[in-house]
């Protein structure tokens, strides 16, 4: 059987698993479409928390990012592991508690403002649409390699599929679904990795082999890809080759913005109880970490199996040539996403640091006139370890499921989050209070069509900042909704005009800082600001700035509301109420 027909049979496979729950599972009322009708168990909720979290960035790019970097992109996975953390033990059994479906819903009702409901809306909105294209073009990437189809032909499939189970099971169909498509994306990561652990260290379990001895060379793994890296111009890998300030600031604010990211959070308010948010919430902390473990043992291990392939007998030996490249590299620039060029014309492939001064003398001494492997999308990196490692068709197969699992699961959690906000907080909640629940759940599937339509549109027809969706979506959440929701549980003092302005501030001062300092501003066809380290704002780089955006929020909060009016009696017993457990009032002094 030939790997296009392996590849099919794992994808359409995956994929009619997916629509056959979301008919099974079909959303009949309001409170189905937005929270499953709260009826989902902790463990199965932990599950979809977990595939609806770790979304393509998490599957596709993180252990791309770093395996290309190496220590210094750790923040990934610090960041986003921590604000998961931050998450379920500040944020998810309050706002469970208070029962509303949606984040606008929480701010508008706590902040008793439908100014502060539309701001959260926006905010929303934009944080949504732009992550959701990260999601769609990572599909369009997985569908372009593994059934041989163009990017824009894998995106509409793609949005076909999750149309179907989005806009028919809602909330409750995207919970089952996302249990399902877990599963898929954790076996799918995790195999390869065994593989490939075993075949270079002997030890199967990926998270020892990264501290494994390396069976061919007789020392750690990590110091025979460091010395190899040295030996071709590169950064070591386990060094720190950054500013510590903006490590730390790009952590945090990934961390506010994990915490602040909507489709999260509504997660949780689909359990029956407060204490059942709790379980779901360290359940999905497991199943996180099932993959989280993984991702740097994979970047390592890849990394080092792309040299191994090019230098099969040592950094010094030019082995191969391009007649001889293994069938990996074929296979990948067939898609335009990895590219060579021979630019010594001697018919083989090096791949150096071109940029590395002190190896230039060694390149010249060699015959080489440049890095040749000019184009490699770190995106590529998990979906095509198992070609790299020679891994039976099988699991090639099963780990283009698992790529478009995960970003289809985060795809359709987002367009929750936006057909809940125009549905609910737009519509019902702001526009037309007297509609009713047939209608309103009319509303909540044609606007999640409608965000289907334009993430569609938007994934093929990327704009300027399309590679920097991520960090933009983080930066907005972390800036914007944050900052609101922790003020709006833990301080019984902040009024709404000071969470306005707040959220305003932040938004506002992130994406002028993003859009600026990443060259999306023009002038006559020239950038206003060019993004490079000594032209940014105190050295902050952009992908940092949301823990910024955050902090410039919660000051102008404060100050605004030291200034404005005090909160009502009846909003301040409301968060003592939230926060403080039934019965407790004895020996707190509350009542």
């Amino acid at each position: 059987m030939d790997q296009f027909t392996i590849n099919l049979i794992f994808v359409v496979g995956s994929f009619l698993i997916y629509i056959g729950i979301a008919i099974w599972a079909r959303a009949g009322t309001t409170s189905e479409f937005y929270a499953a009708g709260r009826s989902v168990n902790p463990v199965m909720n932990g599950m979809a928390t977990a595939a609806d979290w770790m979304s393509a960035a998490s599957f596709i790019s993180m252990a791309g990012l770093i395996a290309f970097v190496g220590y210094g992109n750790s923040a990934y996975l610090m960041g986003w592991t921590g604000g998961y953390v931050l998450l379920a033990l500040l944020l998810a059994p309050y706002l469970r508690k208070f029962g509303r479906f949606t984040v606008p819903d929480f701010i508008g009702d706590r902040f008793y403002s439908r100014t502060a409901r539309l701001v959260a809306v926006a905010a929303l909105l934009m944080m949504s649409i732009t992550y959701v294209i990260g999601q769609m073009t990572g599909a369009g990437v997985a569908f372009s390699r593994f059934l041989e189809v163009d990017t824009n032909t894998g995106l509409l499939i793609a949005s076909a599929v999750v149309f179907v189970y989005a806009v028919l099971g809602g909330m409750k169909g995207i919970t089952y679904t996302q249990v399902a498509q877990y599963i898929v994306l954790i076996i799918a990561y995790t195999i390869p990795a065994v593989f490939i652990s075993t075949q270079l260290t002997g030890n199967p379990i990926p998270q020892l082999g990264l501290f494994s001895t390396h069976t061919e060379s007789g020392q750690p793994l990590l110091a025979t890809l460091d010395q190899i890296l040295t030996d071709l111009g590169f950064n070591d890998y386990t060094g720190l080759h950054e500013s510590r300030l903006n490590m730390v600031l790009f952590t945090l604010s990934l961390m506010v913005g994990t915490a602040g990211l909507p489709h999260v959070i509504i997660r949780f308010f689909t359990v029956p109880k407060v204490s059942d948010a709790r379980k779901s919430a360290g359940w999905a902390l497991v199943f996180i970490a099932l993959l989280y473990t993984v991702a740097p043992a994979v970047g390592a291990m890849a990394r080092l199996n792309i040299f191994t392939t090019i230098y099969p007998q040592g950094t010094e030996a030019l082995s191969v040539t391009y007649d001889e490249r293994p069938d990996w590299m074929r296979n990948w620039e067939q898609t335009g996403l990895l590219a060579f060029e021979d630019k010594n014309g001697d018919g083989r492939i090096q791949y150096y640091n071109a940029a590395n001064e002190e190896f230039a003398t060694v390149a010249a001494e060699r015959g080489w006139e440049g890095n040749e492997m000019v184009t490699f999308n770190q995106d590529i990196l998990v979906l095509a370890n198992p070609e790299i490692a020679g891994l039976p068709g099988w699991v090639i197969g099963l780990i283009a499921a698992g790529g478009l699992a995960a970003a289809l699961s985060t795809a359709a959690g987002l367009l929750l989050a936006i057909s809940s906000a125009v549905s609910h907080d737009l519509i019902k909640s702001t526009l037309k209070p007297d509609i009713s629940e047939k209608g309103e759940l009319l509303a909540a599937r044609v606007s999640m069509a409608v965000a289907i339509v334009v993430a569609t549109w938007l994934g093929m027809n990327p704009p300027g900042f399309a590679a920097q969706t991520v960090a933009f979506a983080f930066g907005l959440a972390a800036s914007s909704l944050f900052p609101a929701i922790m003020m709006g549980i833990f301080s019984t003092r902040m009024n709404s005009t000071g969470a306005i302005v707040g959220m305003l501030v932040g938004l506002i001062s992130t994406s002028v800082y993003l859009f600026t300092y990443k060259g999306w501003f023009f002038i006559s066809g020239t950038n206003m600001l060019v993004d490079s380290p000594e032209n940014w704002l105190f050295g902050i780089s952009p992908l940092a700035f949301g823990a910024v955006g955050a902090g410039l929020n919660f000051i102008a909060a404060y100050i605004t509301m030291k200034l404005t009016k005090p909160v009502p009696d009846h909003i301040q017993h409301l968060v003592e109420d939230i926060r403080i457990p039934r019965g407790a009032g004895a020996s707190t002094g509350h009542h």
